[in-house]
């Protein structure tokens, strides 16, 4: 059977329509095959602290709230925190009752957590704890209106029960 040349071009053209249609239809499910999902990394990870045990600011998350009227008092006073080793979390603006006359609250579900006291002695004077379950991640500071400034706190806090606090999740991912 011998073939002559335009059967052959032919049979060629034939052939490379179907790689190409076969190419055509391979790069066009990949183009709309949806991105794969972000996963969504945790601010921080609960981390076991035994009785004992120092907590330092650098095993704590800080988030910030501003119930002032005064624009980016959640940010600089985030920024004051981070500066003294805290973990940097969430900030943004609340309204609480009572506001104009608040110096700063934390909020917290566990008043005795020594990363609660660690947090309160960069606070200054006045700062009230609630027990209060906060949206926030880590310990969530309240400021308002008379909150001046952060100060110079503690280096460490001792616990005196076995506690959880809530690491930066880099901090955890490093330590051994």
């Amino acid at each position: 059977m011998n073939m002559s040349g335009a059967g052959r071009s032919a049979l060629t053209l034939v052939a490379l329509a179907v790689v190409f249609l076969g190419g055509i239809t391979w790069a066009w499910s990949q183009i709309t095959e949806p991105f794969p999902e972000a996963e969504e990394t945790p601010l921080c990870t609960d981390t076991v602290v035994s009785a004992g045990e120092s907590v330092r600011p650098g095993q704590v998350l800080v988030s910030v709230l501003n119930a002032s009227g005064r624009n980016g008092l959640a940010g600089e006073t985030m920024d004051g925190l981070v500066e003294r080793g805290f973990g940097k979390g969430e900030s943004g603006n609340v309204s609480v009752a009572g506001a104009k006359t608040l110096t700063a609250q934390i909020w917290t579900t566990d008043t005795s957590n020594p990363s609660v006291m660690l947090v309160r002695s960069y606070l200054g004077k006045g700062v009230e704890v609630v027990e209060q379950e906060a949206a926030t991640a880590g310990v969530t500071v309240v400021v308002g209106e008379r909150f001046g400034e952060v100060t110079k706190g503690r280096k460490q806090v001792k616990a005196s029960d076995e506690t959880t606090v809530c690491a930066p999740a880099l901090v955890v991912e490093q330590s051994p």
